[in-house]
């Protein structure tokens, strides 16, 4: 397998957690997105979105490539069942992919690299800025997720090993604290970050574990 991605991007690190997690053996290929080379002709003929990640995977019938990091650690889940990354049973794994999406549909979203230079480069905005429109959305979804993980967590997000809730939370908390957002108000989820930076997976897909960091 080869995994398109950039050392800092959520989506990515997402992708490597589960990956690690899997025990899967893959290649990386990094596209630097500050410079824009996530839009060259030769990577959008992969990614006609011009985004990361992408998975190239081997088929019987050649490769197939995987977008959009919730498709692809679906299909991680289907193609390599164990560990299992969702609970057993069907409200288990329905709560965990609420708490993905949580963070994934509600928050990543609103704090990724192109809208932050969208707001730099289309409304004038300093780092200072940046940061509190960052805050602004993960503020209320930690909290959210805070209540959540005290009624589900028993060490991770939900239950006592890593799901794919904590695939989605360990980049986001990553993020908050490149914007500065002060994350005291949310025990839990730090105990959680704390766990993650022992854990041979999540330390092995850290962002400055990558190749392509710097």
């Amino acid at each position: 397998m080869i995994l398109h991605g950039y050392w800092r991007s959520g989506a990515a690190y997402r992708t490597r957690i589960a990956l690690e997690l899997k025990g899967l053996s893959y290649q990386q290929q990094g596209h630097d997105l500050r410079t824009g080379a996530q839009k060259d002709p030769a990577y959008v003929a992969l990614n006609p979105q011009g985004m990361v990640p992408a998975l190239e995977v081997p088929t019987d019938s050649g490769v197939a490539v995987l977008t959009q990091s919730p498709a692809i650690l679906e299909w991680l889940e289907e193609a390599h069942p164990t560990p299992a990354l969702l609970p057993s049973d069907a409200l288990g794994r329905a709560h965990v992919r609420a708490m993905a999406a949580l963070i994934g549909c509600d928050i990543h979203p609103l704090n990724n690299l192109r809208v932050g230079k969208a707001l730099r480069e289309g409304f004038g905005a300093d780092q200072a800025a940046v940061d509190a429109w960052a805050a602004r959305w993960i503020l209320p979804g930690f909290e959210a997720l805070e209540t959540l993980v005290a009624r589900h967590g028993a060490g991770w997000s939900y239950g006592d090993a890593p799901t794919l809730a904590d695939c989605y939370l360990i980049p986001q908390i990553y993020s908050a604290a490149r914007f500065n957002v002060a994350l005291d108000a949310f025990p839990r989820l730090l105990a959680i970050d704390e766990a993650a930076k022992t854990h041979p997976a999540f330390v092995a897909a850290h962002p400055d574990n990558q190749p392509d960091a710097g």
